[in-house]
């Protein structure tokens, strides 16, 4: 799915027009995006959670000539699925996780 059919989706379930769907998107990824820029998390229960995650520094290689590089410390968003999402997504994984809490 693109960002079109969704703005379609969005629009048609919430009896919208789709440039009024597109601005709430629009206004949805923007509000994330500088939440978590700013190191804040974002946290939608039963979908799950936005935030930014540290990389330390670290020594990689150059995949054509084997030389070591150094891969400078970074910051990088991370999204983290809900519980009711990941078992969306797989169903069974969800029933085993309940059945081993449930021993």
């Amino acid at each position: 799915m693109n960002r079109a059919e969704l703005v379609e989706i969005l629009a048609s379930k919430n009896d919208l027009s789709k440039t009024a769907a597109n601005a709430v998107l629009e206004t949805l990824i923007d509000t994330i995006q500088t939440a978590v820029k700013k190191g804040d998390a974002v946290q939608l229960v039963g979908f799950g959670t936005f935030k930014s995650a540290k990389r330390a520094a670290r020594t990689g290689k150059n995949p054509s000539t084997g030389a070591a590089l150094k891969i400078p410390a970074s910051t990088v968003p991370k999204f983290v699925a809900g519980a009711k999402f990941k078992a969306v997504v797989d169903p069974k994984a969800a029933k085993r996780k309940a059945d081993k809490a449930g021993m």
